[in-house]
């Protein structure tokens, strides 16, 4: 953490003047959009593409090297790719970034819990994080994720991976729910719930129409009066919560997000400046390379560039949707994109320091 701090200032300088020429630090690496779940608020199962192999990705991270601190593999379903173990295992070997994130439905127990093994072994060096979906209880979430049976499914997984602690100690397991207008007014039963698994870490995002998610039209983000309360609400139980070291500063950019990603709602606009193209950005699964996944701009593929992601970061077509980022045409509450933001946001990280200090 204290080496990615030492680089926020040449990220500050890099979206600023454009120099010194950095990698992103946070990227979100989609493996392949094959789902085994028919989401309300998620079609990316409809979509298609060549996956990059594994070779192909280890390309990637051999260019990659050392830059990113946070990586997150997702899909579709990550853990469908039946080399996604080696595929982890591999940006390890090159990357060794601090945190590790997947995403997880949960319906292949038996697969989930022996890759997610092998990728604790062999990555020592990384946090991993692993986060089931659960956006309802029971019935309530396999209406809401089209898949019968999933709730039971997910809990088995769940105890699987509670398994796996004892001895594996870098393996954090969250629950994380996707807030819609779907759930929204029954998030604090929910919420209360969901406690009861008692996971590591608990971790909420608003259902967007998003282009890589094939939602644009679909209606499902909640009303900004709606998720008001909700957010209010999770801020103040990230603030009651008590932690050491890290997990400090994790709840208090949490009581930080969920404020802002409030006002977007209600706003409509960047409440903040975005980071997405400096800071984060995101690899499709054919290996096309986007600033963020819910304007799936295209900006470069890495199979036409020898899988060296520096042609196209740092290339004119990028620099031009930079300047349109920039510009505020566009604003979104993305968690991932929203974190990068806040870190690189003076004020924020000043609010999070009085949040940690007292």
């Amino acid at each position: 953490m204290i080496t990615l701090v030492s680089r926020l200032p040449l990220y500050w300088a890099f979206r600023r003047f454009g120099w010194p020429k950095l990698y992103p630090f946070s990227l979100v690496l989609s493996v392949s959009y094959r789902c085994n779940s028919r989401c309300r608020t998620c079609g990316v199962w409809r979509r298609s593409a060549d996956d990059m192999t594994l070779d192909e990705w280890q390309r990637v991270f051999r260019h990659l090297g050392r830059a990113p601190f946070y990586l997150t593999f997702t899909g579709g379903e990550p853990y469908l790719r039946p080399d996604f173990a080696e595929l982890v295992i591999a940006a390890y070997e090159e990357c060794r970034p601090a945190v590790i994130t997947i995403p997880t439905n949960g319906l292949l127990s038996e697969r989930i819990a022996a890759a997610t093994a092998r990728i604790c072994a062999a990555c020592p060096g990384s946090e991993i994080g692993l986060n089931l979906s659960l956006d309802g209880l029971g019935e309530e979430h396999d209406r809401i994720r089209g898949v019968p049976g999933n709730w039971e499914r997910a809990l088995a997984t769940w105890q699987l991976l509670k398994a796996l602690q004892p001895e594996h100690p870098n393996l954090v397991l969250s629950v994380h729910t996707v807030i819609s207008r779907f759930n929204v007014e029954r998030f604090g039963e929910i919420y209360a719930g969901l406690q009861a698994l008692e996971p590591d870490s608990y971790i909420t995002e608003v259902a967007e129409e998003r282009v890589e998610l094939d939602t644009v039209g679909w209606e499902i983000t909640p009303p900004a009066e709606a998720y008001a309360p909700v957010a209010d609400f999770l801020s103040a139980e990230a603030r009651c919560r008590t932690a050491r070291g890290l997990a400090r500063f994790t709840l208090a950019f949490r009581a930080q997000y969920y404020q802002l990603a409030r006002r977007v709602l209600r706003e409509q606009r960047q409440v903040i400046p975005c980071t997405a193209g400096w800071a984060s950005g995101h690899i499709a699964p054919d290996g096309d390379v986007w600033t963020c996944c819910v304007r799936a701009q295209l900006v470069g593929n890495l199979r036409q560039t020898g899988y060296d992601l520096a042609p196209i970061w740092f290339g004119e077509e990028m620099a031009r949707l930079r300047r349109s980022i920039a510009a505020g045409e566009c604003a979104c509450p993305m968690a991932n994109a929203s974190y990068a933001n806040m870190l690189l946001h003076p004020p924020t990280l000043t609010r999070v320091a009085w949040e940690v200090l007292r």
